[in-house]
């Protein structure tokens, strides 16, 4: 993995690493930005997914991706749910890695394409439900959201339709808050089983 960031990111690239969740923790406590923190599964003083949603809690801006050779859907889902954005499997191929590495630094989601696959055939065993009172989105968010789950940053959305960045960001942390989510893309895999993306 730090062989395939330095060849998607500038020379001036940093990688920290942490071998269990009580280092992890450690450094997520220091004052430093991150870009980025890669998580697996199993660590050895506990679940990555756990770490995750600690993450979450203290650190809300900073992206989280599970790197693992876990794909159960209830580990998938967990991590989602606890504010993942992406989902890479270790046993891809280099290739494969560094592109949807690069797609997380334009903005987007990373998600190994056997993980989506599953994601997608979970979509049609979703019962049909009303959304909660207070999912109901707005037409402003729902065309964010819609721009969202073609990939769009809040940059581009900005642009699109002519918004500044700080208000898509407020509409977004909206969106995460109606619909229960820590990621653009639990926020998108949520609203699809709400039928609130069509």
């Amino acid at each position: 993995m730090r062989r395939l960031l330095a060849g998607t990111a500038s020379d001036a690239l940093v990688v920290t690493m942490a071998g269990d969740i009580v280092s992890a923790q450690a450094l997520a406590a220091e004052d430093t930005t991150y870009d980025a923190a890669f998580i697996d599964v199993q660590l050895p003083d506990g679940s990555g997914v756990d770490f995750i949603a600690w993450l979450r809690e203290r650190r809300p801006q900073l992206p989280a991706v599970i790197v693992s050779s876990w794909a159960e859907e209830a580990t998938i889902l967990a991590a989602l749910r606890n504010g993942a954005i992406g989902y890479l499997l270790k046993s891809a191929d280099d290739t494969e890695l560094a592109m949807q590495l690069r797609c997380l630094q334009r903005g987007g989601a990373a998600i190994d394409p056997l993980i989506a696959r599953r994601l997608l055939a979970l979509m049609p065993q979703a019962q049909p439900a009303a959304p909660p009172q207070d999912a109901h989105l707005s037409v402003r968010e729902t065309e964010i959201l819609q721009l969202v789950s073609r990939g769009l940053s809040n940059r581009e959305i900005a642009d699109s339709t002519g918004l500044s960045k700080l208000t898509i960001e407020s509409h977004t942390r909206n969106i995460y808050r109606k619909l229960a989510v820590g990621s653009r893309t639990a926020a998108v895999f949520e609203a699809q089983s709400l039928g609130l993306l069509h």
